[in-house]
């Protein structure tokens, strides 16, 4: 007999903006061409442009259903509904020290140091499903864990594997060379994330310069955001350094490099620098509630500069941050745990040269980007 799916009541986008903002004019790959040789090829010029000249690419045709994504966005919309003594049981272990999975609360960084005010991001972040990692989660989570998994497992398959595979292709390497270092069945610090912005007042955000997230880049591999009408996400260009919305698409992933496969690529594949502001006047009554996933290297992998491209050598990328000062270059596992711990600061003020261009490994200082 069939399995009986949980009721989780609808979730309902709120309505685009009707502004006229500056939206980043961003390249699209669309996966009904990966099945030829032909194709994957033209898909691999594409990804180079998404990665070195924009950052931000939108994918289409990944073969996951928007309903399969709404209800995603169900599941979201009911944890973040349940009380916040609830969710507090939750929290991770050692967040202080960079752990990450469970219930990140909001209101550990400090936006205005004058009026106090305080960031309103709340995290839940779920590993992988491959055995390494406990899975004790709300009833909301715990009830729909099966299509949970399910759905995590398909963002490796049909979105991830793909894109390893056009990247192995652009810098002439075999087939499999990132997918092998990026395996589903071996440890790595991958998670699907519920992620909710409450709102502000237009006085409340006028105190912290309508920036609710400032300029910054993810530490992994891919970032997959998906389809988020509002207003919130700004990118900038790599070129001028402007900063332009992000438009959502319908029936497609926003996808980010992150800085995993800068260092892996030794600054040819660019980390994405992208924040996220206030909302436009006619959505700023709302909560922005988000759907991502985070791709990262397994665990074991060292972030050295790949030997082995023709194209890094001719392009003369043959050496990370990490390689040029001669300092140890850290595997993805030291990597992770240096930068969550920074961005896990508590108690972080905004404007605190200590915190915001801090040393977090030899060789290498994070900071915020205006």
């Amino acid at each position: 007999m069939p399995v009986a799916v949980p009721e989780l009541g609808s979730f309902d986008f709120v309505p685009e903006t009707q502004e006229n903002l500056e939206w980043a004019d961003l390249i699209t790959l669309d996966f009904s061409l990966f099945g030829t040789p032909e194709g994957r090829k033209e898909l691999a010029q594409t990804l180079v442009e998404g990665v070195r000249e924009h950052g931000f690419f939108y994918v289409k045709n990944f073969n996951i259903s928007q309903e399969r994504v709404n209800r995603q966005f169900a599941i979201g919309k009911r944890l973040y509904d349940i009380p916040l003594e609830e969710k507090l049981k939750y929290v991770p272990e050692g967040l202080d020290n960079g752990q990450f999975n469970g219930y990140v609360p909001a209101g550990r960084r400090v936006l205005d140091p004058v009026s106090g005010l305080r960031d309103r991001v709340e995290i839940y972040n779920i590993p992988k499903f491959n055995g390494d990692f406990k899975h004790q989660h709300p009833e909301i989570v715990q009830d729909n864990i099966t299509e949970i998994e399910e759905f995590a497992r398909s963002l490796h398959t049909e979105v991830l594997d793909p894109l390893h595979v056009l990247l192995a292709i652009a810098l002439e390497l075999p087939e499999d060379y990132f997918t092998n270092i990026h395996k589903y069945d071996v440890k790595s610090e991958d998670h699907l994330r519920y992620m909710k912005y409450s709102k502000y007042t237009p006085e409340e955000n006028a105190k912290i310069g309508k920036l609710w997230v400032q300029g910054h880049t993810d530490l992994g591999s891919w970032t997959l955001l998906f389809r988020q009408p509002v207003a919130a996400l700004q990118i900038q260009n790599h070129k001028t350094g402007e900063w332009k919305y992000v438009k959502p698409q319908d029936a497609t992933l926003t996808v980010n490099a992150c800085d995993a496969l800068t260092f892996l690529t030794g600054g040819y594949v660019r980390s994405t620098i992208h924040r996220v502001t206030s909302p436009p006047k006619d959505q700023e009554h709302v909560d922005r509630l988000g759907l991502l996933y985070f791709s990262r290297p397994n665990n074991h992998v060292r972030l050295e500069t790949i030997k082995e491209s023709p194209v890094l050598h001719r392009e003369g990328f043959t050496q990370n941050n990490f390689e040029k000062g001669e300092n140890s270059v850290p595997t993805m596992e030291e990597w992770t745990f240096a930068k969550q711990k920074w961005q896990r600061t508590k108690g972080a003020v905004r404007g605190d040269p200590k915190y915001e261009n801090a040393q977090i490994l030899p060789g290498h200082n994070e900071k915020f980007y205006a």
